[in-house]
């Protein structure tokens, strides 16, 4: 324990970059996504052919493996293996994956009567939208976020193989250094703490905006 303290604080300003780093380049990407699964899903939510498109594009972007598709976007955008930008769309793309999915199963879970009295009530297409149809499917949507975010903070580690920063620099230093255990300890536990408070914030988030239904599980 004490040589972990050690490491720790020699290498103080390298592991607080590491874990910058290693935030911007998790939660950014799954950000974008959010923004983007919302109208997308409601394309998929209300049209039939669509919903087949989007299904298998998902399914096929999380057959490629994340290292895979890291080596694959420079080629194919143009960027430097080391850009920053590959980590970010790749993680985009794994998040939007699966965002889409859940946003559509958000929208198709909302009851349809209490759609209809929100039309009967004079509610505009747009506005039962984001007043009615959206809160409701929330639930199931900030789901998908949570996976998604969870997700994310593991696989930008992988962007270490490559040279790309992030917690998973520690994680290479320490079997650079034939196994030296410091490094790969103070790694996985910022990287597990990391995971549980995004997690817990999104739930914080969640019981905030959806407090019907915790009303409705008591």
């Amino acid at each position: 324990m004490s040589e972990i303290w050690r490491y720790l604080e020699t290498n103080a300003d390298d592991v607080l970059t590491a874990l910058v780093q290693h935030i911007w380049l998790a939660l950014i990407p799954v950000a974008i996504a959010f923004v983007l699964a919302l109208p997308l899903g409601a394309l998929v939510h209300r049209y039939v052919p669509a919903r087949h498109i989007a299904l298998t594009a998902g399914s096929v972007i999380y057959t490629v493996p994340s290292l895979a598709l890291l080596l694959l976007l420079p080629g194919l955008l143009g960027t430097s293996v080391l850009d920053p930008i590959n980590v970010v769309i790749a993680l985009t793309l794994y998040s939007l994956a699966l965002l889409v999915r859940t946003t559509a199963d958000g929208l198709d879970a909302v009851d349809t009567t209490v759609l209809q009295a929100a039309t009967a009530m004079g509610y505009r297409p747009v506005r039962r939208w984001f007043t009615v149809q959206l809160p409701l499917a929330m639930p199931v949507i900030l789901t998908g976020l949570r996976v998604a975010t969870v997700a994310n903070v593991s696989m930008v580690s992988i962007a270490a193989l490559i040279g790309i920063g992030g917690l998973g620099q520690l994680f290479t230093r320490g079997f650079q250094l034939g196994f030296y255990l410091p490094p790969i300890i103070i790694g996985l536990v910022l990287s597990v703490t990391l995971a549980v408070i995004a997690d817990v914030l999104i739930v914080a988030i969640q019981r905030g905006l959806t407090p019907w239904a915790r009303a409705g599980a008591r």
